[in-house]
């Protein structure tokens, strides 16, 4: 993954998706209009930032990367692993439902989810010209959310697995991601013999790798060309909310991705 300046904003790329048609980015928190707790790119609502702040910091991050702000499209993200296919922005919706993954072909639809340690997952077919993205904390990733994008991008685009481009943003990595017994063995019903990779020990229990654990799914899911930020939002919570490092009350950092008319 590299970062770029663009119009005040600091926004993390993957590299593999250079040159494919594609507008993406996962944004860093600086360079809004929000106060504390939202400092400043906070792109939600949902914790108490004023829609004022929230609308201005989201046209600002789409103009950086060329789109137009109305070409939104989101959801009401419930940790599942459903899919919505956006074949159109939300226009006079608040939202195209409650899911946690979008999918489109369409190039005047921009995708964009919310994040503050969970994982964002962009996904992109460059031959079949279909992109996608994934909001995923334990819950998603446990369920295979990114298996259920690939699996749904497959039967409404034609996608073959081995053609999408996946890039895992920055989440909460697992030297801070401390789980429960429960948790753990939930992790051990979903991945089996591999869910002692995903699960490192340290001192108090275990640690959850979601990182490891989504790209497990990916390749299950047929996917091969994966790219890994591995930046956590812990350790870098001056970079990126953590809801974990700074608690309830903090912003959202925003992922989008859109595809570019074609040539």
């Amino acid at each position: 993954m590299q970062t770029a300046a663009l119009d005040g904003l600091r926004v993390h790329q993957f590299k593999s998706f250079a040159g494919h048609g594609v507008a993406h980015g996962v944004f860093a928190r600086q360079g809004g209009v929000s106060p504390a707790p939202y400092a400043s790119l906070n792109m939600s609502v949902s914790t108490g930032d004023s829609r004022k702040n929230v609308l201005a910091n989201r046209s600002q991050a789409f103009r950086a990367l060329g789109r137009d702000p109305d070409s939104l499209a989101d959801l009401w993200q419930v940790h599942s692993a459903d899919v919505v296919v956006a074949d159109s922005p939300n226009g006079e919706r608040a939202h195209l439902g409650q899911a946690d993954t979008l999918i489109t072909d369409q190039p005047n639809v921009t995708l964009f989810l919310r994040f503050a340690d969970c994982v964002p997952i962009l996904l992109l077919d460059p031959l079949r010209r279909a992109i996608g993205v994934v909001h995923a904390g334990w819950r998603g990733t446990l369920k295979k959310a990114v298996g259920a994008a690939v699996a749904a991008m497959s039967q409404r685009y034609g996608s073959r697995p081995g053609d999408i481009l996946a890039g895992i943003g920055p989440s909460i990595g697992p030297c801070h991601y401390a789980v429960g017994p429960e948790v753990v063995e939930q992790v051990r019903q979903a991945f089996g013999a591999a869910a002692d990779a995903l699960l490192p020990p340290n001192f108090a229990g275990y640690h959850l790798d979601l990182w490891a654990a989504n790209e497990a799914a990916l390749r299950q899911a047929g996917v091969e060309q994966i790219e890994v930020a591995a930046v956590c939002t812990y350790c870098h919570s001056d970079d990126f909310f953590s809801h974990r490092a700074q608690g309830a009350r903090t912003g959202r950092f925003g992922a989008l991705i859109g595809l570019e008319p074609a040539g």
